[in-house]
């Protein structure tokens, strides 16, 4: 099973419905259903970034802060779908940041965490895990 490690607190905003591009230097050929890997690492700066950014691109009322700075790291966190890959120059969603390729995120839903080691790019999570996952969740074809 394929997933795809994102700093919190964008995975809460991609699992939960709230963004629907995740930004990255390098471009995929990926498409379809992918694990959400929340990395343990959250810093006060990337928080404060993400909150201001839902300020300006996407306005929630309330504003779910407590929900974020509680969000779970260090494993799978949700499942989503990858439709597309959006060049840079063809930006157009607000969550798509100037200069970056864009994965075009779908049907993103959260899931209770599992624990794992997350990777850089997309990685395979470990066998234990996926046949956990298997077991708890209608995951769709995730390969």
């Amino acid at each position: 099973m394929k997933a795809l490690s994102i700093r919190q607190s964008w995975a809460w905003l991609i699992v939960n419905g709230h963004k629907d591009i995740e930004s990255r230097s390098w471009s995929t050929k990926f498409r379809g259903r992918v694990l959400i890997h929340a990395g343990k690492e959250m810093t006060d700066a990337e928080f404060e970034d993400a909150a201001m950014s839902i300020a300006m691109f996407r306005p929630i009322d309330p504003l779910p802060l407590g929900e974020m700075v509680r969000a779970p790291r260090g494993g799978i966190v949700g499942v989503a779908t990858i439709t597309d890959c959006v060049p840079p120059a063809r930006r157009t969603s607000a969550w798509h940041v100037e200069g970056a390729f864009g994965f075009q995120i779908a049907d993103a839903r959260p899931l209770p965490l599992i624990s794992c080691k997350g990777a850089l790019s997309f990685f395979n999570v470990p066998v234990d895990v996926a046949t956990q996952l298997r077991q708890m969740h209608d995951l769709g074809a995730i390969k």
